[in-house]
């Protein structure tokens, strides 16, 4: 019995300075003891991530609507700054190809960055532009019915595009 209990008090010093010596500095940048530091630990952490982030741009609610006729498509792009960002919900009354991308500020042409592609009816989630530019999505009908496309965002958005058969449109907000 004696040498259970010190087997068990061994292993729980040991486990005990590993953690200090190795798991602080390397998951939450603390080192008492200097280690991580001498072994290059205290970088892993990296930086924390930012719970707030506080913006001077106005909260805007916004709501679209787009029938697709069978093989047509619609993209609908908000204009964000890095950092800012929306909460959506699109729904359709059947089946489309959707692409969430995004372009850069000032990037050329046809530059993007893709982020989803899927076939569904809805979705929903949060989005923040890890960038500023345009960001949105992409849907194409490619059944053989007509069908709605409804979003809904609520967000940090300076402004709207909407893109149809080789046009652009500037949407109000």
């Amino acid at each position: 019995m004696k040498r259970v209990l010190v087997a068990t008090l061994g292993a729980l010093l040991v486990a005990t300075a590993a953690f200090v010596a190795f798991v602080l500095p390397a998951e939450f940048g603390i080192d008492p003891t200097g280690v991580g530091r001498a072994l290059g630990l205290t970088g892993l952490a990296g930086a924390p991530p930012q719970d707030l982030h506080r913006t001077d741009t106005l909260l805007v609610q916004d709501v679209r609507e787009f029938e697709l006729a069978p093989f047509e498509s619609v993209e609908l792009k908000y204009d964000l700054a890095a950092g800012d960002g929306f909460v959506y919900a699109w729904s359709a009354t059947g089946e489309v190809f959707f692409d969430v991308h995004a372009e850069p500020e000032g990037a050329d042409p046809g530059v993007a960055e893709g982020f989803a592609q899927d076939r569904d009816i809805a979705d929903a989630g949060t989005y923040v532009a890890r960038f500023a530019g345009i960001h949105g999505w992409f849907w194409e009908n490619r059944g053989a019915t007509t069908v709605t496309v409804r979003v809904r965002t609520t967000g940090f958005v300076t402004g709207a595009t909407r893109y149809h058969d080789g046009m652009s449109q500037r949407l109000e907000m």
